[in-house]
């Protein structure tokens, strides 16, 4: 028996209190203690590439946000950045294909900004590279990159179509620009 394809919606159709809910069914209670939730501290995810999957009986079963933050360059410069989660999949749920079909909806939409421009901006995710590199995410270029928090190095991947405009060093943070 074939599993249907979710159905994937825009994130700010879904009720704030269920998006809540699914993250810490997803994360647990203490989530907001992660050093993710320093890197975008005060920030309000991107309407346009947050989006939320839904089972073939419309229950609320993943969600994926995206976030403006900045890698701030040790002269103080901040560059932009997106940065790619958290994906959620409610427990029970995973393994089922919603996180992948999540990514692939985000990433698509942005690399749609980024069409008829040198490249749509970097995305930025504290994550597992074997699960995360099939969509080009790397530590390749992360290496002198620091974050607010505790976090693994390796595990601080990056994806751009352009190397060449991400800072060798600097600290990800908010994007305040």
């Amino acid at each position: 028996m074939a599993t249907a394809l979710p159905t994937i919606v825009p994130l700010s159709a879904i009720d704030s209190d269920l998006i809540e809910d699914l993250l810490d069914a997803a994360f647990g209670e203490q989530r907001r203690a992660r050093t993710a939730y320093r890197i975008r501290e005060g920030m309000e995810w991107l309407p346009g590439l947050s989006f939320a999957a839904l089972d073939d009986e419309d229950y609320l079963v993943a969600t994926i946000q995206l976030w403006p933050v900045a890698l701030t360059d040790p002269d103080g410069r901040a560059h932009p950045l997106l940065m790619v989660g958290p994906v959620a999949v409610m427990p029970g749920r995973q393994g089922e294909g919603y996180g992948k079909a999540l990514m692939a909806a985000s990433l698509a939409a942005v690399d749609r900004l980024g069409e008829g421009s040198s490249a749509a901006l970097p995305q930025v995710l504290i994550g597992d590279v074997d699960y995360y590199g099939k969509w080009d995410f790397s530590p390749a270029h992360t290496g002198g990159w620091h974050c607010p928090g505790p976090y693994e190095q390796g595990r601080l991947l990056a994806r751009t179509n352009n190397a060449a405009i991400l800072p060798r060093e600097g600290m990800l943070g908010p994007w305040m620009g």
